[in-house]
């Protein structure tokens, strides 16, 4: 017997249209993000290289070996680099997604936090590559930049990218909101790379200022993550997982109630 409230022949459901308007929203975004710009592969590469080269030759003269316990200095920059690169871009690339995508509102299925999802999936599909490339590399160079402990290291970058889509669900809604937000997040990211321990131990620092600086939830996903590479390495003192993850569920949740509360003024950028 036929289902008298069952979809016409031909029809399709809610979830179809959604599923076939997230698929057109990543596709467009894997274009525009990789083959949009001709050295859209090369920036994503040789951003970390030449980073990378300029503080190797930086620790020539101040003999940064030393400084840092039971790791290579460059596996360990390569190692704090991306993991926060994964962060920053997840912050980052979710400023402008609700503005882009905005015709795509005209389905009621799709809301404004959408395309800050599919931004954030993208983005840790892209720099997990580039990694795994850095990785290989290392290998063929002769560095060590295989985990020690495979399944931690997956746990920590998959914790770090939590963390930069709490970021970006927060700040996509700000952004949109506040234009100005915008341009002050792109401004911290060299700041913020500085505090966060990606280019020098912060063990280094005084007690007192550690205290402050680890307020800040990216060191503790940076450390659990060369700790995966490192077994012996010895972390910052207070590096706490549990602080981590308190911080990226709050910023997660935050972001999810920000874009429920401000659904009808996102749709009408």
């Amino acid at each position: 017997m036929n289902d008298s409230h069952s979809a016409p022949k031909g029809a399709r459901t809610p979830w179809q249209v959604t599923r076939s308007v997230w698929h057109a929203m990543f596709m467009r975004e894997a274009i525009s993000r990789t083959m949009s710009d001709r050295m859209g592969w090369f920036w994503m590469i040789f951003e970390p290289v030449a980073f990378i080269a300029i503080m190797a030759g930086i620790r020539s003269f101040i003999s940064s070996d030393e400084l840092i316990a039971n790791a290579e200095f460059i596996p360990w920059m390569i190692v704090g680099l991306m993991g926060f690169f994964l962060v920053r871009e997840g912050m980052q690339r979710a400023i402008g997604a609700i503005e882009a995508n905005s015709s795509l509102f005209t389905y009621r299925q799709v809301l404004p936090v959408d395309p800050v999802f599919v931004r954030n999936f993208l983005e840790s599909l892209l720099r997990s590559f580039v990694f795994l490339i850095f990785i290989l590399g290392g290998f063929l160079l002769g560095m060590n930049l295989f985990p020690d402990n495979a399944v931690k290291a997956m746990v920590a970058w998959m914790s770090l990218w939590c963390l930069g889509l709490g970021l970006g669900l927060t700040v996509s809604v700000a952004a949109s909101l506040v234009p100005e937000v915008g341009r002050v997040v792109r401004m911290t990211s060299l700041p913020l790379m500085i505090i966060s321990g990606v280019i020098f131990p912060l063990n280094q620092l005084p007690h007192w200022m550690l205290e402050y600086l680890m307020l800040n939830p990216i060191p503790h996903g940076l450390e659990t993550l060369r700790l995966s590479f490192f077994e012996n390495y010895k972390t910052i003192h207070g590096t706490s997982m549990t602080y981590f993850w308190l911080i990226t569920l709050s910023l997660n949740a935050l972001g999810l109630l920000m874009h429920l509360r401000f659904v009808d003024r996102l749709k009408a950028k």
